[in-house]
């Protein structure tokens, strides 16, 4: 078995991986780092007892190779399956494209070998079967000239590409037209299917099964995951499991063991059934067997009636919530709202089973089966919801504006968004219990997950808050006595020479009425010290359009292209705007905190408005606090601080991507420097970071 040593050697100058970089002509070989090392044989030492690690390795660290040589040695020696699941597709990317490639080269050369396989989603894949029964149908199926055009869009696409994913596909204009011709397993005929031996979804699946390291992100793990809990799975067995962007785990692990029913749901699977306006959808293309077309009128009515009822109840929810727009409502007991849903779904699922056995056609049998399971499932969801039976949750009704889109043309769909969550107040237990089982190797990395940057590799303390959240605290059951191990490795990067740090200790407070104007015209001091080059990070949507509106005329005069999240485009386009632009200025929120990776002069200024705490009247975030409260802890110092920490590390990390990027991140928050719980920020920076004048 691949001892720590081993691993050593392998990354080694002159080593197995060091010898493929140079075959690839990658340079002038591999760049060993002391800190990816001392990763690397920790990650080795963890899957051979099949233990728990904890690794924050900051940026040029190379984790991805630190995770991937042990994991790719365990493999070829031991003959054991693993699984390495990100939260991103860039970072999925690059392993498939860039390190998995020179790390497998390296292995071949022993005489060994590995199996990587990128495993995604079912509904990633393009069925056959039905996109030629959508375009059979599309006069009855679709209600616009834009959604068989977009019809016709997929078609081109099928007949050139090699994987059927939606990975490859160009943008469409009604992306609705995806769940028409998607693979889904309630359809699905199985070895009966006459593209069967050219289905996509099934090929990849066989390229699964012999996969021996499987590449997946963290919705596809954590689907798999909670389906386990169930006694069912996405994913075949696996000896190991590897989180890279770990300080995601939580969150998308909370999003998988809740439960969540949007109205846009609701429509969206109704209209598909049957559209009242235009009269087209998937009944009216049905045809029966016998001569009796009741069932079918009845079931048409049983959607009609649905769609009515939904309405009401969306309604209620929004009278409940007092009809505030982009804000959240904690519900905190069961049936606070009637039960429309469960009922009426329940009816649609049975008619349209019932329909399944009277179908002239094979095929429509069993699109009957997937809509009857997708009825029945909007009605167990309306239940668990409405009656609150997923225990140790919190319940919440959500309210967002909305835009144009999906082929949605009622007006009251265009305005606004209503939906009903859920979420578990601590995932700990659930990871303790599926996660980190006893018997599997499991590494969680990432750059942010310790509360401070300044401790002893051996000390737990910087990973207190992470262990908790985590449910990775003490032995995992009576016969394992081993706890989890953390590691702290700091960024190989010079910071003190790469990074100027300025605070505003003068900003005024946010509810001053000259909040803005002072925050606008900060934004533009800065902006215009380094020519643009600027991420201005915000925590709040309200905030980042009234400061973009005050900031747009003086940018304008500088020569500053200003690009705005949400008004300009999704994300992928805006960092590509940015990228060529090289001197603009990007008003961003939430995403941009994390995740983003501008490497070179386009990024040279990191502007933070506000020190990220979470809203604490957010449902989810107050009953986290509430819980601690009620242990008798410190819900500030045990959650809310600890978590800001970890995202403004975050949000610092945007700057220095690589060794050759340099320039100043600010921080508008004066609380970093008055408040006595900013040291907590000001120590979880790299090494060697010093904050200068307010106004060098």
């Amino acid at each position: 078995m691949p001892s720590a040593s081993e691993v050593a050697s392998f990354l080694a100058p002159g080593g197995p991986l060091d010898g493929a970089f140079r075959a690839a002509g990658l340079g002038h070989g591999f760049e060993p780092r002391p800190q990816q090392t001392r990763m690397a044989e920790a990650v080795a030492r963890t899957l051979e007892r099949r233990g728990r690690l904890l690794v924050e390795a900051g940026t040029g660290v190379g984790k991805s190779f630190a995770y991937l040589v042990p994991a790719a040695l365990r493999i070829a020696e031991k003959g054991e399956r693993v699984v390495i699941a990100t939260n991103t597709i860039a970072l999925q990317e690059q392993l498939l494209k860039k390190d998995v490639p020179v790390v497998r080269a390296a292995v071949q050369a022993m005489g060994s070998d590995f199996k990587p396989v990128l495993v995604k989603g079912r509904g990633n894949y393009l069925s056959l079967r039905r996109l030629q029964l959508a375009s059979e149908r599309q006069e009855s199926l679709f209600p616009d000239l834009h959604a068989k055009r977009t019809l016709h869009a997929v078609e081109d696409w099928a007949y050139t590409t090699t994987d059927g994913t939606l990975a490859s596909l160009p943008m469409l204009d009604r992306p609705a037209v995806w769940e028409r011709v998607q693979s889904d397993v309630g359809n699905c005929m199985g070895r009966r299917c006459p593209t069967y031996e050219k289905c996509f979804y099934q090929r990849a699946r066989r390229e699964m099964e012999s996969g021996e390291l499987l590449i997946c992100n963290h919705a596809l793990f954590f689907s798999d995951l909670a389906l386990r809990a169930s006694g069912v799975g996405l994913l075949p067995k696996y000896d190991h499991v590897i989180l890279d962007e770990a300080h995601n785990v939580e969150d998308v692990a909370s999003e998988h063991f809740g439960a969540n029913l949007s109205e846009g749901r609701i429509r969206r699977f109704l209209t598909t059934l049957y559209h009242p306006r235009t009269g087209k959808g998937f009944l009216s293309t049905l045809q029966l067997a016998g001569g009796d077309a009741s069932p079918l009128d009845e079931t048409v009515r049983a959607v009609l009636s649905a769609e009515d009822l939904a309405a009401a109840f969306f309604d209620r929810l929004l009278a409940l919530a007092g009809g505030v727009v982009n804000d959240s409502f904690r519900l905190r007991a069961p049936n606070m709202v009637e039960d429309l849903l469960s009922p009426a779904f329940r009816d649609l699922s049975l008619r349209l089973k019932r329909l399944r056995e009277s179908a002239a056609r094979e095929d429509d049998k069993f699109e009957l089966n997937a809509y009857s399971e997708r009825a029945l499932a909007i009605a167990l969801d309306a239940a668990a919801l409405i009656e609150q039976t997923i225990p140790s949750a919190v319940y919440w009704v959500e309210t967002s504006g909305a835009g144009v889109g999906d082929g949605v043309d009622d007006a009251r769909a265009r305005r606004l968004r209503v939906s009903l969550a859920c979420s578990p107040i601590e995932v700990a237990p659930l990871l303790r219990a599926h996660l980190f089982a006893p018997g599997r190797g499991v590494v969680l990395t990432s750059a942010t997950l310790a509360s401070t940057s300044n401790a002893d590799d051996d000390d737990s303390g910087p990973f207190a808050h992470a262990l908790a959240r985590f449910g990775a605290l003490g032995p995992r059951s009576e016969d394992d006595d081993q706890p989890a191990d953390t590691l702290l490795l700091g960024s190989p990067f010079d910071y003190a020479r790469l990074v100027r740090l300025y605070i505003d200790r003068a900003m005024p407070d946010p509810r001053s009425p000259q909040y803005i104007d002072a925050l606008s015209e900060r934004i533009l001091h800065h902006a215009a010290a380094t020519r643009g080059g600027a991420f201005v990070l915000f925590t709040s949507f309200d905030t980042l359009r009234r400061a973009a509106q005050r900031a747009a005329p003086g940018l304008a005069d500088l020569g500053l292209p200003l690009l705005t999240q949400e008004r300009d485009g999704p994300r992928g386009l805006l960092l590509e705007k940015f990228r060529d632009a090289g001197d603009a200025v990007l008003f961003g929120a939430a995403s941009f905190w994390q995740g983003v990776d501008v490497r070179g002069d386009a990024l040279r200024n990191v502007i933070i408005t506000r020190l990220p705490f979470d809203p604490p009247d957010r449902p989810l975030t107050q009953a986290r606090l509430d819980r601690i409260a009620e242990r008798g802890g410190d819900p500030f110092f045990e959650d809310s601080l600890p978590r800001a920490v970890i995202k403004f590390k975050q949000a610092f990390g945007r700057l220095v991507r690589s060794s050759e990027d340099r320039g100043r991140v600010v921080v508008l928050d004066p609380r970093i420097a008055t408040k006595g719980y900013g040291r907590a920020f000001l120590r979880a920076l790299p090494e060697g970071v010093e904050a200068a004048a307010d106004d060098d």
